[in-house]
């Protein structure tokens, strides 16, 4: 897909790799780009500059009614969406002792908020004969998150709904890619990971040691030409290839090593 002329929605749109994705497609030539967020003033201030070509609205995108609200407004002001980001995320919890709240908020946002949209919009890109989802899960999704389990657990989830997605519509006319980076300079990073007395958790310290932290407008630029070429796995950190296929290739040595990361990051 080539972004110019396209309709795209971008949620958790107001920071971190959203605000990158809407400001590269904006700079790209799309028609129109609709940023969405739960902090609706950030997302209006994201679109503010680009006025005309952008529209920021709030939504918590867990909310069947919201997301329709948002797909109706975007069709509104710019015609059908053609790509549909399903960026927001949360980065929270631990390990199995995590309160179930925590749980749920995990899987709603990371899993079933992309299952929401693509219910909504599925139907309609079908009938029409095309139409691009852009799943944002993480490389913890197809390895896993030493420190994380919801995390872990729902980003796993994420990339087995859009693999879903593609191999069951991927030749009725819709795309699906995935993005899975590791450390991006992000408030998902910098601020999601963090203890509530603010120390970095494990987690956070796994994923800033693992490799090179890159910034947002880095990650982008991955995704423009992911989508371009119409890749499923969009890797910021190309390693994450090199990790995916040794974790195949012997599962029990792969863990072993995990095991070994974990104790070296402070784990219990």
């Amino acid at each position: 897909m080539e972004i110019a002329g396209q309709v795209v929605v971008v949620t958790g749109g107001a920071s971190g790799i959203g605000r990158a994705l809407v400001e590269r497609f904006l700079r790209d030539g799309a028609r129109g780009v609709v940023v969405v967020d739960l902090d609706e003033a950030a997302a209006r201030a994201v679109a503010e500059p680009w006025e005309g070509r952008a529209l920021g609205l709030g939504c918590d995108v867990t909310d069947p009614d919201g997301v329709a609200a948002v797909l109706a407004a975007t069709t509104d002001a710019f015609g059908p969406v053609d790509l549909f980001c399903a960026n927001a995320g949360v980065a929270i919890g631990e390990d199995e002792q995590t309160a179930d709240d925590v749980w749920d908020l995990a899987l709603a946002v990371n899993v079933r908020a992309h299952v929401l949209a693509a219910r909504l919009l599925v139907p309609g890109w079908i009938e029409r004969g095309h139409g691009y989802f852009l799943s944002t899960a993480s490389a913890a999704g197809l390895l896993t998150q030493v420190g994380s389990a919801p995390y872990s657990v729902s980003k796993h989830a994420a990339v087995a709904f859009a693999e879903w997605l593609s191999v069951t519509y991927g030749d009725r006319g819709l795309r699906v890619s995935c993005l899975c980076p590791m450390g991006v300079d992000t408030p998902l990073l910098n601020d999601g990971f963090s203890a509530q007395d603010g120390r970095a958790t494990t987690a956070a310290t796994v994923v800033r040691d693992a490799g090179q932290v890159l910034s947002a407008d880095d990650v982008a630029g991955v995704v423009v030409e992911g989508l371009r070429a119409e890749r499923f796995l969009i890797l910021p950190h190309p390693e994450v290839a090199t990790f995916e296929g040794r974790r195949a290739a012997d599962h029990d040595r792969w863990i072993a090593g995990m095991r070994r990361l974990q104790a070296a990051a402070g784990g219990a």
